[in-house]
């Protein structure tokens, strides 16, 4: 592959998705105490009726203004659901979502990822994200690069895609199309750049539609075939694990 420059996905890309904690509803309500200092006004699934309620009626809205992929502001909807945290401080109010936002899945780096990433950077490949995303999400991707000891500074600023700064998401074209003009005001083509995801939907096909290479990850597909395989099967073919 001639590469200079690769794209990542986020969620089970570069962060492996597992199922929520056994114990996220006692969670809650510690969590809930623990902020507001009082026992919870309802439920972490009622939480969730709330907020699904409210993104559902945003989404309609962005839609019917022309907007085919719309991305809500998570802190705004969290507020409009659960007014305590209108008060707070942002640094108290950005805790407690990030909190809630680990009672729905754990996270971690993906294996082989860590090489990889090292490998590229050593090889002066420019490296971005492209990820439907909140800002809880930045953290998360914080905490999972330094368990590696890793920095998110590895990214190229003006390579970085976060849906939640943009209103609208994957798999808008305008995703890949931002992503593009900045990588050609850097002097890459879109014949050497790279998307990595874990979608074809939302991550190789609008990459290919541009231009890009792609590299598909599929759980439990054979890890013989790029189309299909992990982080050290990457590393191997651009020579960086």
């Amino acid at each position: 592959m001639n590469v200079r420059a690769v794209i990542c996905d986020v969620y089970n890309t570069l962060l492996e998705v597992g199922p929520p904690p056994a114990d996220a509803s006692a969670r809650w309500e510690a969590l809930w105490r623990e902020t507001f200092r009082s026992p919870a006004r309802f439920s972490l699934a009622q939480f969730a009726e709330k907020t699904l309620a409210i993104i559902g009626r945003e989404h309609a809205a962005r839609k019917a203004a022309g907007v085919a992929w719309p991305e809500i502001f998570w802190p705004v909807v969290a507020t409009e659901a659960l007014p305590e945290l209108a008060p707070l401080s942002d640094a108290q109010r950005d805790e407690f979502l990030y909190q809630h936002a680990q009672l729905q899945r754990t996270v971690k780096l993906m294996p082989g990822a860590a090489d990889v990433l090292s490998g590229l950077t050593a090889q002066q490949k420019l490296l971005g994200l492209a990820s439907n995303a909140q800002p809880y999400t930045l953290r998360e991707l914080d905490a999972a690069l330094a368990s590696a000891r890793l920095e998110r500074s590895l990214f190229c600023p003006e390579l970085c895609f976060w849906s939640f700064a943009h209103g609208f998401s994957k798999p808008d074209p305008h995703v890949f199309r931002l992503l593009h003009a900045r990588l050609l005001a850097l002097g890459i083509t879109a014949e050497e750049t790279l998307m990595v995801g874990d979608r074809l939907d939302n991550d190789i096909e609008p990459a290919r539609a541009q231009g890009w290479q792609t590299w598909h990850f599929s759980k439990g597909a054979s890890p013989d075939s790029p189309s299909t395989s992990d982080w050290r099967a990457l590393g191997r073919e651009l020579g960086a694990a």
